[in-house]
């Protein structure tokens, strides 16, 4: 179902990628409708046709490795850089010919952390307030809300330089929240951040999103952020859709419900080979140092097979787990490589330069 996607980005069975509901639902309202846009740099093709939908007060996440196309999606939907063909529409509003509409109707965190480092908490929330037009008497308290939905209360006063990684983070939150929007993107939000801190933002972008009735789109190539997170999930590779669908069916879509990682010492030649033909194995992916990722219907036996192989083969087995399939698995199935492996360039594309610029 998942992998037949059609030219407007649905899935050939029953259930629409568009929402949650039969197709033709007229209680379906979509906050964000992408249909078949393009964006070319010359000869380059950044986004090549992509279609989908996010219905209103969805979390919906956008996959895919460096250069995929996923930012550049996101920077054709807040209006930053033009459409080369098809369209997008914002809270209803056409990014093409209403783009300052599209810009009330957002907030937007990009994933480089822009507040100014020379003012404190609430004089950035501030500034940020008064250039969207919110009226004086609802800035205060405005702010106020804001700084108790992102745990900032008592460092109001703080100077932003004086700020960890994650509170940084939840400043940059607040800030594209000032102006009370209706849609919220967010690229790449808790890149660089510890493990500790990437939690405290999941925690508080869930409890954000049950307050103001927020729909939220997210681009990140953390697998079990995406999961945590995401309503729905759609895979771009190469600027095209590959999947789109709930993380559970993206997870059940993948042949093999259980995956073995295994990490082996003086693996003899043929190895890789020997687990493929083990039985119920889908897939094995050779991760380096030893390490062995397979896929396999039945987690038992072939566990029990691999050791057995092990034993026979004088092979020291350092290090052995059976878990459940993940979305790491669904990209590798997809794409046919690992998310965190792969770099896209983009073919020698060069960027024009800036007017006044020139020699």
């Amino acid at each position: 179902m998942i992998s037949d996607l059609n030219s407007r980005g649905e899935s050939s069975g029953e259930v629409p990628t568009n929402g949650h509901g039969p197709a033709g639902d007229p209680a379906a309202s979509n906050a964000i409708a992408v249909e078949h846009i393009v964006k070319k740099y010359g000869d380059f093709t950044a986004v090549d046709g992509v279609s989908f939908n996010v219905k209103e007060e969805e979390i919906f996440g956008l996959l895919g490795p460096n250069g995929a196309g996923k930012s550049t999606l996101i920077r054709m939907m807040t209006t930053l850089i033009p459409v080369t063909a098809g369209s997008a529409r914002i809270a209803g509003h056409d990014v093409q010919n209403d783009p300052d509409a599209v810009r009330r109707a957002i907030g937007v965190i990009p994933q480089a952390l822009t507040s100014d480092l020379d003012l404190t908490i609430e004089e950035n929330l501030n500034i940020y307030a008064k250039l969207y037009d919110v009226p004086a008497k609802k800035r205060k308290a405005a702010i106020d809300e804001l700084l108790e939905l992102v745990d900032l209360t008592k460092w109001r006063s703080a100077q932003t330089k004086t700020l960890s990684g994650g509170m940084r983070r939840r400043l940059e939150i607040a800030r594209g929240l000032v102006h009370s929007p209706r849609i919220f993107f967010l690229d790449e939000p808790t890149t660089g951040l510890d493990p500790v801190s990437r939690v405290a933002v999941w925690e508080m972008l869930t409890n954000i999103k049950s307050h103001r009735q927020l729909t939220i789109l997210i681009t990140t190539h953390y697998m079990d952020e995406a999961d945590r997170l995401c309503d729905r999930i759609a895979i771009v590779d190469h600027g095209k859709l590959v999947a789109l669908d709930t993380p559970a069916a993206l997870k059940a879509s993948v042949p093999g419900s259980n995956v073995i990682e295994a990490q082996f010492d003086n693996v003899p030649a043929g190895w890789e080979d020997r687990l493929k033909k083990m039985s119920e194995v889908t897939s094995v992916q050779h991760e380096g140092a030893g390490m062995y990722r397979v896929l396999t219907g039945d987690g038992s036996r072939t566990t029990t097979e691999l050791v057995e192989a092990a034993v026979h083969s004088g092979v020291k087995i350092r290090s052995l787990s059976v878990q459940n399939t993940t979305l790491d698995d669904v990209f590798v199935h997809y794409t046919g490589r690992q998310l965190r492996d792969e770099l896209v360039k983009a073919h020698a594309f060069v960027m024009p330069p800036r007017p006044g610029l020139q020699p």
